[in-house]
């Protein structure tokens, strides 16, 4: 196909601070991928008469609502870009309670009420968990392509441009532009895609865990899981079995850092697994759980669908740079331990909107990067940086070995373990703060990891010294 080159300006429709490093970029002679480093104040605001154009690159959670409050806001023009409109990510799918009415989500978008969960350990113990749980909880279960649809579509009915595209490159200002200039493949549905290109005043990052735009800004690097799902049809009978109930199977034979997972959804389940320190055998571990499920999935398992996809393990070290701000995967916000990044996808994006809405009285004027960080980064880090570091302790201590997951879904069984879990997931906040309880827990796990210690198998020896310094 002949392709033609369309320069075209898009139609307007009418704290972890000690992981944040800056970039100037008022510095001179510097070179950032071969373009000069854009003279972008931190210190002082643009004023602005016409509306504030911003591209939300990504129409995942966070790109589809952090487009929606700009789109509701005065005095901007928002574009929203996504290259696949019905892309299914590989994702477990799970969302928390207050999601559900925090972002206004309609029942259809939950596949399954999650009211029960199975933890199986390496040995085979099972432990039910989910008795704590009131009568109107649940984990909901969600496929993505659904989800997002419904968030991207929200979005473009409050005002939002949609445009099906595949970003390729984003040029920085210069002294002499002072916007951003995204080159993009436009599908038109006439051919492969037709090469495009508009400015823009401001610049969302919700591109995933492979962002341009992070590369774009120099975002810096960070590690990554791959996780693999496999979405299977089961027999009727078997789908009964999960109709509210969710497994997490833990062990070096499914993963030697995570956990595997049978998740529920609307008529089949997602039976996955994830691993960062040995990417390479990521098929191995899901043809274990396959092994270890199989008698639950039936005689006659239908694959229909297989996904793989990278997932960041923690912030990247610069989340705004300049009139960039990167939000869910772009900036690495995907918990340790539980592996949860549908919230906090939504919420970061959300908030980033929110915080530059703001900041520009009425899209009169452009934030600066400081102010940005001032707003957007020091809340949402206050907010859920708690979050982060205990998941990312708790994935240390009791996902290392086996010993340590035997006695992690020993300690499942005590009901105030399963209380602080779930109200912790269920409504973002760290939960505990029960003197006594957490005394007799503390002797508990001492208890559970000495026996997990006594019945463990050894966890097999792997070495991958080249791959595992890949970085995104």
């Amino acid at each position: 196909d002949s392709l033609s080159t369309s320069a075209c300006r898009v139609q307007r429709p009418t704290n972890l601070a000690t992981m944040i490093a800056t970039l100037s970029v008022a510095a001179l002679g510097l070179q950032l991928g071969g373009q000069p480093v854009p003279r972008i104040s931190r210190v002082s605001s643009v004023e602005m008469r016409d509306p504030i154009r911003v591209a939300v690159i990504g129409g995942g959670p966070s790109g589809a609502c952090a487009a929606e409050v700009f789109a509701d806001a005065a005095n901007f023009d928002c574009t929203l870009f996504e290259r696949k409109m019905d892309n299914c990510k590989p994702c477990g799918g799970a969302i928390p309670l207050c999601m559900v009415e925090e972002f206004a989500l309609p029942p259809e978008i939950v596949d399954r009420r999650v009211r029960k969960m199975k933890m199986i350990s390496p040995t085979g113990r099972e432990v039910d968990v989910g008795r704590t749980l009131k009568p109107e909880e649940y984990i909901g279960m969600t496929r993505r392509e659904v989800l997002d649809g419904y968030l991207r579509d929200r979005a473009i009915e409050k005002g939002a441009t949609s445009v099906n595209g595949l970003v390729q490159k984003i040029e920085l200002p210069t002294p002499e532009r002072d916007t951003y200039l995204v080159k993009y493949s436009n599908y038109d549905g006439k051919s492969r895609g037709v090469p495009s290109e508009a400015e823009f005043d401001m610049l969302i990052g919700a591109d995933g865990a492979n962002s341009r735009t992070a590369k774009a800004i120099d975002a810096g690097e960070y590690n990554f899981a791959i996780a693999f799902q496999e979405r299977i049809k089961i027999p009727d009978d078997k789908m009964k079995y999960y109709e509210d109930l969710a497994e997490m199977y833990v062990g070096d034979d499914v993963s030697p850092d995570f956990y595997a997972w049978v998740f529920p959804k609307y008529d089949h389940v997602g039976v996955g697994t994830g691993t960062v320190v040995n990417r390479p055998a990521i098929g191995e571990y899901q043809a274990a759980i396959r092994e270890r499920c199989a008698d639950r999935l039936g005689p006659d398992p239908k694959v229909i669908k297989v996904e793989a996809h990278p997932i960041p393990e923690h912030p990247r070290p610069r989340r705004v740079v300049g009139r960039v701000a990167l939000v869910g995967d772009a900036a690495g916000y995907v918990t340790k331990c539980s592996g949860e990044g549908i919230y906090f996808a939504a919420k970061s994006g959300r908030m980033a909107a929110e915080e530059i809405v703001e900041l520009s009285q009425g899209g009169s004027r452009l934030p600066t990067e400081q102010e940005i960080k001032d707003t957007y980064l020091k809340k949402y880090d206050a907010k859920y940086g708690p979050t982060y570091l205990v998941l990312d302790i708790l994935q240390k201590v009791f996902y290392t070995n086996n010993g340590a997951r035997e006695a992690f879904v020993d300690m499942c069984a005590s009901d105030y373990v399963q209380k602080v879990t779930f109200d912790s997931y269920l409504y973002k906040t760290v939960q505990g703060n029960n003197p006594v309880e957490d005394v007799k827990l503390l002797f508990s796990t001492i208890g559970s990891v000495i026996k997990g210690n006594a019945i463990a198998k050894p966890d097999k020896v792997f070495s991958n010294p080249v791959e595992s310094l890949k970085r995104l």
